[in-house]
């Protein structure tokens, strides 16, 4: 399985593992990688994702321990078949806005004038 839609930003603050992590929770989330799907070998994902095999590794064991993937050895990882449920739209707004901030932050750029970016692209 190849896992196209999931990329690594270099230039976002969050760490690399977290970022794999919530792509891949949503994509079981949303139904897209189903209950049984097998995900990629830890070192076939990290070669192509350009990652450490650790930080991938570190992906798949924080999916395991919130219940959206079973790892057994020898089998391989795979979507579990009673995954969390997808987050609501709200929720993924308020993950979205978290990140927004913290990415501004690490620019240097405040919290007021990022604000202010986001009025003024909704007033466009």
């Amino acid at each position: 399985m190849t896992l196209q839609a999931v990329t690594v930003d270099v230039l976002d603050p969050t760490p690399p593992y977290e970022q794999l992590r919530r792509q891949l929770a949503d994509l079981v989330g949303s139904g897209v990688l189903a209950p049984g799907d097998r995900l990629p070998p830890v070192r076939q994902l990290a070669a192509d994702l350009g990652l450490a095999p650790g930080t991938v590794a570190r992906t798949y064991r924080e999916l395991e321990g919130a219940g959206y993937v079973r790892s057994r050895r020898g089998g391989g990882t795979r979507v579990a078949p009673h995954p969390p449920a997808a987050a609501t739209p709200a929720l993924a707004l308020e993950e979205a806005a978290a990140a927004y901030l913290e990415r501004a932050r690490v620019l240097g750029i405040g919290t007021d004038e990022a604000l202010a970016v986001v009025q003024r692209q909704a007033s466009r």
